[in-house]
């Protein structure tokens, strides 16, 4: 009796001692990645000094990129950039949707572990990969198939036709966007079938019990009770798309320009820094490449903080 007695009074005075000591290595750890955010940050904002005080905040409306003048400017990079991750997003998204919507309410059960094995096997594909597919498969069959049809069909309409102008040559922002839907669909796949499943089968069988539809329960059960979960799934794959370095690199043509036609040549912030940082010659030059490594930064951060007040909103107006 007084053997089985005395563990359990050792038992608070154990609880009493490492309850702190775990809150306080927790702490650390969470203070750690703040540290390791903050240095990083300070050595780009440090590495970055020297071109913006050359150049200024017109360093950002600048397209120039001139070497041997030393004539820098962002504009191309950032262009690039923000196009092919949006051309990425309107393809991956509604795709990951109705994939993820097949698989936890439509899809039968024997094709349900196949198919979400697919899925995962798409997510672990290097991107160089991706990048090697996409130049000698991706573009020569856009280029010939694809991109002919797109400019004679709506290369001639007023206003989106200069988005289609131009000669098909394969290669440039559109393939690159095309190519980055691939790469950051199987991870707002998962994430979407994976919150989508942790909808309780009481809610689904409420809403059919009272006649609703798939759709209808889909629409009015399924997604306000994963909303979260499905933002977090865009945004992690819209983070892929904003850093994506090696796969763009490969079937982006590596131009810095700005042109309105999505089928000609440009480049990105993460594309640029992979081609020309071994080949930078001066302080100005490799600081300018740092800056863009800096505003790549505040761009992930500023899309990650309006989706936290986009879902902060919406949290709100489904509470009220």
């Amino acid at each position: 009796m007084t053997a089985a007695i005395l563990p359990a009074l050792r038992k608070p005075r154990l609880g009493r001692f490492g309850d702190p000591a775990f809150r306080a290595l927790t702490s650390a750890f969470a203070l750690l990645v703040l540290v390791i955010l903050g240095g990083i940050v300070a050595a780009l904002a440090r590495g970055a000094l020297p071109a913006l005080a050359k150049f200024g905040l017109p360093f950002l409306a600048s397209a120039a990129w001139n070497p041997v003048k030393e004539n820098f400017g962002a504009a191309a990079p950032i262009y690039g950039t923000l196009v092919t991750s949006a051309i990425a997003m309107l393809v991956a998204i509604p795709l990951a949707f109705g994939i993820a919507l097949f698989i936890t309410e439509l899809c039968p059960a024997w094709l349900k572990r196949p198919l979400g094995t697919m899925i995962e096997l798409l997510a672990a594909i290097p991107s160089i990969i991706y990048g090697i597919w996409g130049l000698f498969v991706f573009a020569p069959f856009l280029q010939a198939h694809l991109e002919p049809a797109i400019i004679a069909s709506l290369g001639a309409l007023p206003g989106i036709g200069a988005l289609f102008a131009g000669p098909p040559l394969g290669i440039g922002l559109l393939t690159a966007g095309l190519i980055l839907a691939i790469m950051v669909l199987p991870f707002i796949t998962a994430v979407m079938r994976d919150v989508f499943a942790t909808v309780p089968a009481i809610l689904r069988e409420s809403a059919y019990g009272i006649g609703a539809t798939t759709f209808e329960v889909v629409w009015r059960v399924v997604l306000p009770y994963t909303r979260t979960g499905v933002l977090g799934g865009i945004m992690l794959g819209l983070g892929r798309a904003l850093g994506e370095t090696m796969a763009v690199t490969f079937v982006i043509g590596n131009a810095h320009r700005i042109q309105a036609s999505l089928l000609q040549p440009g480049t990105t912030i993460s594309a640029a820094l992979a081609n020309e940082f071994t080949e930078a010659v001066g302080d100005i030059y490799t600081s300018s490449l740092i800056a863009l490594g800096l505003i790549l930064f505040i761009i992930t951060a500023i899309v990650l903080a309006l989706a936290k007040l986009m879902l902060i909103r919406l949290e709100a107006r489904a509470g009220a």
